[in-house]
C-alpha cells in the first residue's frame, strides 16, 4: 500500500510530447503527435512514459500529488497499460468528435466502441484510491489518499477516472479533433472561437489557407 504524498517541483516540459494544458485524459490521447518529419508516439518504450508522467505530475492536486522526481522507469506491463487506455481514450474521441482519422470501418465499430468502453473501465479499477483521515492535537484533521498501486499505476487510474468524466460531462460538446495541417491532436474547445490546439497550428493553417487561395487565383488567371 502507498500513500500519495505531495508532488514536487518538476522540469516544465521533460516529454517530447506536446502539453498543452489540456485535461489529462486529452494529454494522454497527445502522446501521438505529428510533425513535419512524421507522426510520433511517446510511449513506444518506459523511458517516454516516465518522461510524460513527470510532466503531467505536477498539476495533480496537493492531496493527490505525486513525487515523480526519483520515480523509476515503468514497467512493460505499465507500459502496455497507458497505451491501451490512450489508444481508447483517441477512438472515443474520434467518435465523439466525428474524426473519421481515428475511426475505422463502420462494420467494426461497434466492437472496436465496446473495446474501448471496457479498456477504460479496466483502467479505473486498476489502481483504487480511498482516503484517509489522520488527526493530530495541533493540526487538525487532514485527508489524504492512500492507493494500493504504483506511482504510475495512480495515474493511470487517474486519467482514466478523468476520461469517464470527459465523456460523461459538459466537456464532452466541447472536445474537437484539430484539423491544422498534419495534426493529429485533440483538445477541450475553451472558449467559442477557438478553432485550433495551438496557436503554432492555427499560424500553420493560415498560411495553407493562403497558399491555396493564391495558387487558385494564379491557375484563374492563366485559363
Amino acid at each position: 500500500m502507498e500513500s500519495i504524498q505531495p508532488g514536487t517541483s518538476e522540469s516544465a516540459h521533460p516529454t517530447a510530447a506536446p502539453l498543452l494544458g489540456e485535461p489529462l485524459p486529452v494529454e494522454l490521447m497527445n502522446t501521438i503527435w505529428a510533425d513535419r518529419d512524421g507522426v510520433h508516439d511517446e510511449l513506444t518504450h518506459p523511458e517516454g512514459l516516465a518522461a510524460w508522467l513527470r510532466g503531467v505530475g505536477p498539476r495533480l492536486s496537493a492531496a493527490e500529488g505525486l513525487s515523480l522526481a526519483q520515480l523509476p522507469d515503468p514497467s512493460a506491463d505499465e507500459l502496455r497499460r497507458f497505451r491501451r487506455l490512450r489508444d481508447a481514450l483517441r477512438h472515443l474521441a474520434a467518435v465523439t468528435t466525428g474524426d473519421e482519422r481515428g475511426t475505422r470501418d463502420p462494420v467494426a465499430g461497434a466492437d472496436l466502441l465496446a473495446t474501448a468502453v471496457s479498456a477504460v473501465n479496466e483502467a479505473c479499477a486498476y489502481a483504487p484510491s480511498w482516503s484517509s483521515l489522520e488527526w493530530t492535537g495541533a493540526g487538525g484533521p487532514t485527508r489524504t489518499d492512500v492507493t494500493n498501486g504504483t506511482p504510475a499505476a495512480r495515474i493511470l487510474s487517474r486519467v482514466a477516472e478523468e476520461g469517464v468524466r470527459l465523456f460523461t460531462g459538459p466537456g464532452r460538446a466541447r472536445l474537437r479533433a484539430c484539423q491544422g495541417p498534419r495534426c493529429v491532436l485533440y483538445f477541450v474547445r475553451s472558449h467559442p472561437r477557438r478553432e485550433w490546439c495551438s496557436a503554432d497550428c492555427g499560424n500553420r493553417a493560415r498560411v495553407a489557407r493562403h497558399y491555396r487561395r493564391h495558387r487558385g487565383a494564379g491557375e484563374a488567371a492563366k485559363a
